[in-house]
């Protein structure tokens, strides 16, 4: 059968015997319309299963509502409750999500993100450190609003949400020594975002002002596998660390496994182990693990509430850094 056509709102005019523009005013907020012209628009609407089309209303304005999420590694448990977090805010705020995935490095990413301006989008929410710079260029190019979530991009105009990542590996290093650990190691993915940087720079300055050498290791992206791989080159070496950072939980899950099924090491007894993230695996009794909470409900509200309170308005040139709570488990001694 062929498709039914959208319904207009000439339409639902013709059937409440009204004109056009109380149609329109009937479905603005705050707009004058009689009550006995409202009751036969509502039931003209509902009878023909008229919805306004907010689309072309926000284009009138210069506004779509539509906020593209470019995201890389979304199915990683840490992004992907990034992005629950988000859309919720999103759709609280009457925004509508776009989702641009940036795991190809090929011109799909670029692609689709002209897609979404060719589609009017008002603003970008860029999620991670590992989509080109290039991207952030492109939209601020186009007149969008731009979010920048555990990037260093030094462009003038976006809202910077980052954590203080290198602060955060210096706790580490101080609860590590605590715990009685002088072989110390970070294992870390060959990503190379800021964020992982910094917690790698972090851990490794603050170990050397305490006099302690860092072993560090990267391997491949940033996951489970990684992990386990990780896990085989530090605890082959000939002394091997007593003491281990993973940049993020989904790494350290991957490295207490090998360590613990492949090496029989006992965590925390033999080997301390923390992470990055505080994903929902990190509280598993498999695991239990010291870890840092990002606080994803917080960087959400942030980035929603810039995007609207400064709709219509050039952006400013703002920054905010949250502190991540370090939560205490098992597999650091003393924890």
């Amino acid at each position: 059968m062929p498709q039914k056509p959208f319904v207009s709102a000439q339409e639902v005019a013709e059937r409440a015997g009204v004109s056009r523009s109380a149609v329109s005013r009937t479905f603005t907020p705050g707009a004058s319309v009689s009550p006995e012209t409202r009751r036969r628009v509502v039931e003209a609407a509902e009878a023909l299963g008229y919805h306004v089309n907010h689309l072309a209303r926000g284009l009138m304005r210069n506004e779509s509502g539509i906020v593209c999420l470019i995201v890389s590694e979304m199915s990683t448990p840490y992004r992907a409750n990034l992005i629950r977090a988000m859309t919720q805010q999103l759709q609280n705020a009457g925004k509508i999500a776009m989702l641009i995935n940036t795991d190809r490095s090929d011109g799909s990413v670029d692609l689709a993100l002209r897609q979404a301006i060719r589609y009017r989008a008002d603003a970008s929410i860029i999620l991670s450190g590992m989509p080109d710079r290039s991207i952030t260029q492109l939209c601020l190019k186009n007149g969008q609003r731009l979010v920048l979530i555990n990037r260093d991009d030094d462009q003038q105009g976006p809202l910077r949400i980052n954590l203080d990542d290198a602060e955060a590996a210096g706790r580490v290093v101080t609860a590590f020594v605590r715990a009685g650990c002088r072989r110390l190691a970070f294992a870390n993915s060959q990503a190379g975002t800021p964020s992982l940087m910094a917690r790698e720079h972090g851990f490794v300055a603050a170990a050397k002002t305490m006099g302690l050498p860092v072993r560090v290791e990267r391997h491949g992206p940033t996951d489970y596998e990684s992990g386990r791989v990780l896990a085989q080159r530090l605890l082959t070496l000939s002394e091997r660390p007593d003491a281990v950072f993973c940049a993020t939980d989904l790494l350290a899950c991957g490295f207490m496994d090998a360590a613990r099924h492949q090496f029989r090491v006992a965590i925390p007894d033999q080997l301390c182990v923390a992470g990055f993230d505080d994903i929902e695996q990190a509280a598993w009794s498999s695991y239990d693990l010291t870890t840092f909470a990002q606080p994803v409900e917080m960087i959400a509200r942030e980035a929603v509430a810039w995007l609207v309170n400064e709709s219509g308005q050039a952006a400013g040139d703002d920054s905010v850094r949250f502190q991540p709570n370090l939560v205490w488990r098992s597999s650091v001694r003393g924890g």
